[in-house]
Order: C-alpha cells, then sequence, then structure tokens
C-alpha cells in the first residue's frame, strides 16, 4: 500500500475531495490504462453481449403517466 505525504490527511476534506477527483481524472485520461486478462476480457464481452441481447428496462413516459393518471 502506498503511503500518503503527510499533509494530505490534515487538509480539509473539500481539498483531500479533489486531489481525489484529479487522480481520478488523471487515471480517465491515461490512454495506456491496465491490461486486462484474457478472462476479464471474455467476461466483459459476455456481459456486453447479455445487455445487448436483453430488452430495455423501463416504459416510456407517455406510458408511465397514463397508467398513474389512471387514464
Amino acid at each position: 500500500m502506498i503511503e500518503l505525504p503527510s499533509e494530505i490527511p490534515n487538509l480539509p476534506v473539500a481539498e483531500r475531495l479533489t486531489l481525489v477527483t484529479a487522480l481520478w481524472d488523471s487515471i480517465a485520461e491515461d490512454r495506456g490504462g491496465l491490461d486486462l486478462t484474457d478472462e476479464q476480457k471474455a467476461e466483459l464481452e459476455r456481459r456486453l453481449e447479455s445487455r445487448a441481447n436483453r430488452p430495455p428496462a423501463g416504459s416510456p413516459w407517455p406510458e408511465v403517466k397514463r397508467k398513474i393518471l389512471g387514464k
């Protein structure tokens, strides 16, 4: 586990959240990313295929509104 610089725990929560956001954004921008194992890639493909073959969830707003209003 990485050790935090000693001043970070003493920062106000808002500033620590800003640091977390900046760190997360830097990870998202890294196009190299993490290498996935073949098993992880297969699982992602399985989930994408499962989602593509599933009917859409929910109902269109006009139908929901009609049901709520009892019309």
